[in-house]
This record gives C-alpha cells, structure tokens and sequence, in this order.
C-alpha cells in the first residue's frame, strides 16, 4: 500500500475517533491536546499512532472498517505503511 493511501486510511479514523466521542481518550492516550492533534494530522508518524489507538480495541478496528467500507487486511496493510509498521508483532 502506497503511503499517501494509508495517511488517508487514518485520517479517516481520526475522524471516526472523534465522531465516536474517543477523542478525549485518544488524547488521553497520547497526551496530545486538540491544536496538537490538528498540526500532527500530516505527520505519518502521527497517522501511525492514530491507527496503534484504534487496534487497542477489536470493536474500533470494525468500526473504523465500516465506516470507510474497508477490509480489515486493508486496515493493516494501512499500518503497516506508516513509520514503524515493518516492525515485528510479538503477539
């Protein structure tokens, strides 16, 4: 997956964070505050840890899925082209 299309995957669940009322949580989680979280939207590593918050939770992973009509292994393969995806998992 291209990088620009996985940027796009999760800005697209940044908004589905919001729009699922999370965004506290979110910025609990990353201690980022709404005018950081604006700036960082383009910022892939950002965009990583956008997509790290929402795999936290199986539910989230679908919903976000739904909400842009995506396969979960699209999901992944999103992640996967961001800053620190070609990491191993443990799990």
């Amino acid at each position: 997956m291209k990088v620009e299309n996985a940027e796009v995957i999760a800005l697209g669940a940044l908004g589905w964070i919001a729009s699922n009322e999370l965004l506290d949580t979110f910025q609990s989680a990353t201690g980022a505050d709404r005018d950081q979280i604006r700036a960082a939207a383009g910022d892939p590593a950002f965009l990583a840890a956008v997509l790290d918050f929402v795999m936290m939770q199986d539910d989230w992973v679908q919903g976000v899925c739904e909400a842009q009509d995506l396969r979960h292994d699209t999901f992944l393969a999103a992640r996967a082209a961001l800053p620190g995806g070609d990491l191993p998992h443990w799990t």
